[in-house]
């Protein structure tokens, strides 16, 4: 269902990774007098704050409660590791789960990656964020997987990462509850996948004036022969009128007039 009253503002929620500025300048530019409204949420929290209505819609990561929250696949991350600057694997361009095999691999709380098996040794501990994952790298501890977002988010000097090829990746989406579907939304909805500004928005369009119709067969033609449009065509069925333009038989055949 469609709300008919849109709000004031717009507030879009954003999980750490994500970047919504080029959306948020494509809105500034079509919507100056709505504001937009950022607000940030952990990737746990994402769903949460969008039931709540602590905003209209949400750059999450899939997956979301389905069918409550309708959700717009927007693009799927790399995978990424990182490590410390100087350690082998800094050395080649990407790896796989089995090179890690051997390594101490974090996965913390807040992971947001579908493992069914995650590769390398187990930590000591699962670090309650990413952030402190990303400090135990430093200490040269382990190493972490994140989607490459999150690898650039958190970057270091001392730090740096490489692709890992045959992991999960993590998918971004518009999300936002299936119930409140607003104008606003629509128009972000809009802005997202790249729609023009004069689209109606998935709405439906305004009915077309009708064409004018053809007149009947028939009807129209003798009435426009009525009106003299036959370019001098002889009517079906009637025959020629003689004595025309006031001349008389006699004279039209050539004969004298008699004298009085």
């Amino acid at each position: 269902m469609t709300g008919t009253e849109a709000p004031s503002s717009f507030r879009l929620a954003y999980v750490p990774g994500a970047t919504p500025a080029k959306w948020v300048r494509i809105w500034q530019e079509r919507l100056p007098d709505v504001p937009l409204d950022l607000v940030a949420v952990s990737a746990a929290e994402a769903e949460d704050a969008l039931r709540r209505g602590d905003a209209d819609a949400g750059l999450v990561r899939l997956p979301v409660d389905r069918p409550y929250f309708s959700a717009i696949p927007l693009y799927t991350e790399t995978t990424v590791v990182v490590v410390p600057k100087d350690h082998v694997i800094a050395a080649v361009d990407e790896v796989t789960a089995a090179d890690l095999a051997d390594e101490v691999v974090f996965h913390p709380l807040d992971d947001t990656l579908a493992w069914e098996n995650p590769p390398g040794r187990p930590g000591f501990e699962r670090p309650a964020t990413t952030a402190d994952a990303i400090e135990l790298v430093a200490a040269n501890v382990g190493l972490l997987i994140v989607p490459q977002s999150l690898a650039r988010l958190h970057h270091r000097r001392d730090l740096t990462y490489r692709t890992v090829t045959d992991v999960p990746q993590s998918q971004v989406a518009l999300a936002w509850p299936e119930e409140r579907t607003t104008d606003r939304v629509e128009d972000f909805i809009g802005i997202v996948r790249g729609r023009t500004v004069n689209s109606t928005r998935g709405r439906k369009p305004a009915e077309e004036p009708k064409a004018r119709r053809a007149p009947a067969s028939g009807a129209g033609a003798g009435a426009s022969q009525r009106r003299g449009g036959g370019g001098g065509k002889q009517q079906a069925g009637k025959p020629a009128r003689r004595g025309g333009g006031g001349v008389s038989q006699g004279a039209r055949r050539g004969k004298p007039r008699r004298r009085s």
